[in-house]
């Protein structure tokens, strides 16, 4: 072992325990998610001033709106996960591996599209203004990211590739060499920097023109995914694809562009009267 690779922590990936019931630190991670998301949110919806004269969700709508959201982000993200490249060998060996949630196991862009349609429906059914209910949950879902970020460190997945840095680490499942903790690197990038991009996005008005939030979380996101898979170890089922690209990074690359065009279209629009 290098003299500079740090020992995984090895922190056990169930937090609490109680007879046959565990709870894993993932589930958490998502709780936590969902409810600063969810606080976030209504105080966002109760400050008419950050939405100058905008359509938007009542703080009330937030309560109907993360169920909706959970829901969209669980299936999708499962979904997302073993049918794609991700987990389909496994799902062709277990049929029953769909279900188990638990286990870990899901697909950011599965959750961003069932994310996506849960607010559409969301828009649809409750009669909200679509692109700001967009908007606002752009806004929260650094949260859900960072914690997702940590958990996947908790449960020693997703590391990085081999590194000599000092910092670098020996995970459990990674072999003998030191590695990268690439998911430190996603829940400070994909967490911490996109959500600040976020807060300064609404501090100057961007809530103001429905879309552009969420042109700039779309961008924001596929610019932090690409550079943090830079440093992760592609999943074994997968590796490389052509001029070392992975598949995080095919399906992310194609967000910047079209992120930020939707926050120019929105920014073009012109502003409603307050």
């Amino acid at each position: 072992m290098p003299v500079f690779a740090i020992p995984f922590p090895m922190i056990d990936p169930i937090a609490i325990e109680v007879g046959p019931i565990a709870i894993r630190w993932y589930a958490l991670a998502y709780i936590a998610g969902f409810i600063g998301g969810w606080w976030l949110a209504k105080r966002i919806c109760a400050k008419d001033a950050l939405w100058g004269g905008a359509r938007h969700p009542a703080s009330l709508d937030v309560d109907d709106l993360i169920v909706w959201v959970a829901f969209g982000v669980i299936l999708g993200g499962r979904l997302g996960y073993v049918l794609l490249p991700y987990g389909i060998e496994q799902l062709k060996a277990d049929p029953l591996e769909a279900f188990r949630v638990w286990e870990g196991g899901m697909s950011f862009h599965g959750g961003l599209v069932g994310a996506a349609i849960a607010v559409l429906l969301f828009s649809h059914f409750q009669k909200k203004p679509l692109w700001s209910t967009f908007d606002l949950a752009c806004v929260v879902a650094p949260i859900g990211l960072f914690f997702g970020r940590i958990a996947n460190f908790v449960n020693g997945e997703l590391y990085g590739r081999v590194a000599d840095v000092p910092w670098a680490m020996v995970f459990p499942h990674g072999g003998p060499e030191p590695r990268h903790p690439s998911q430190l690197y996603q829940a400070t990038l994909e967490g911490v920097v996109l959500f600040l991009l976020m807060l300064i996005a609404v501090r100057f008005g961007g809530l103001k023109r429905p879309g552009l939030v969420a042109g700039l979380f779309i961008a924001g996101y596929g610019a932090a995914r690409s550079f943090g898979e830079v440093f992760r170890q592609p999943d074994a089922q997968l590796g490389f694809y052509a001029h070392d690209l992975t598949m995080g990074m095919i399906l992310s690359l194609p967000m910047i562009p079209l992120g930020l065009a939707l926050a120019v279209f929105a920014a073009r629009r012109r502003l409603a009267p307050e």
